[in-house]
């Protein structure tokens, strides 16, 4: 089993209730999330944080902060 991400832009409930209704009558295994577009920015910029501390520590080598944000 491979698992993919799709995003639905559904206006109402009954389109969610379709789109389960397809996905069941295809036997596709799902599972429905939530998540607002702001978590995502907070995890990049968690993950980034994580980097520069690494950095500190020695655990990751030192790099430009041009490089560093070239890379986000």
């Amino acid at each position: 089993m491979q698992p993919i991400n799709i995003k639905a832009y559904t206006q109402d409930t009954s389109q969610i209730e379709a789109v389960k209704a397809f996905m069941k009558a295809l036997k596709i295994k799902f599972e429905l999330t939530k998540q607002d577009d702001n978590s995502i920015f907070i995890d990049e910029i968690q993950s980034s944080l994580n980097q520069v501390q690494e950095m500190k520590s020695g655990k990751l080598p030192k790099q430009s902060a041009k490089e560093f944000l070239n890379e986000l």
